[in-house]
């Protein structure tokens, strides 16, 4: 529980899977892409058809506790969405031998009820750690993405600096360089 950050990325990457984030299409299309976006944020799990249906609910979820932007209402959804997959809570050692607070699903929680539970966790670590004003939308004019700035300045603008920022910057300097002519 102590990585509020790769928790709070997982949620915030998975909130824009969805369709119009990225140009209309989703990157939840089918098993495969859900098995390559569990594979690429550490989550071990093997997806079943029955589940894509049900990650896609808790992507909607997670986008309306995103777009809040008052604590309790963040803390609110980010707790229901916990209290949606967790077992239980104890104290583990992690790979040095030191103690960390750990969050267990329940044992019949399915995919996306472990889901809820990794991302509301990251959620209310990052509510706790950073604020509420951490929560942002993408600043990209030609996006609709969410993220959570964990960044050390707090200054980042966009859901992927990677995409829409370069877009941005290509943006404005071809606009700079019609004007320049």
């Amino acid at each position: 529980m102590d990585d509020y950050v790769r928790l709070a990325g997982l949620a915030t990457e998975l909130v824009n899977t969805a369709p119009g984030v990225w140009h209309g299409e989703d990157q939840l299309a089918d098993t495969a892409d859900l098995r390559a976006f569990l594979a690429e944020h550490g989550v071990d799990a093997e997806p079943a058809a029955s589940d894509l249906d049900a990650v896609r609910e808790l992507r909607t979820r997670l986008r309306e506790v995103l777009d809040a932007r008052d604590a309790e209402t963040i803390a609110s959804g980010a707790s229901e969405l916990v209290a949606r997959g967790l077992g239980t809570v104890g104290l583990a050692a992690d790979a040095r031998g030191h103690q960390q607070w750990c969050a267990r699903p329940r044992p019949d929680a399915d995919l996306a009820d472990r889901l809820a539970l990794l991302g509301g966790l990251g959620v209310l670590g990052a509510l706790r750690t950073l604020g509420p004003e951490r929560f942002r939308d993408c600043a990209s004019d030609t996006c609709s993405g969410v993220f959570i700035d964990t960044t050390r300045p707090g200054r980042r603008r966009y859901c992927m600096p990677d995409l829409c920022g370069n877009r941005a910057n290509v943006a404005a300097y071809r606009a700079r360089r019609r004007a320049d002519s």
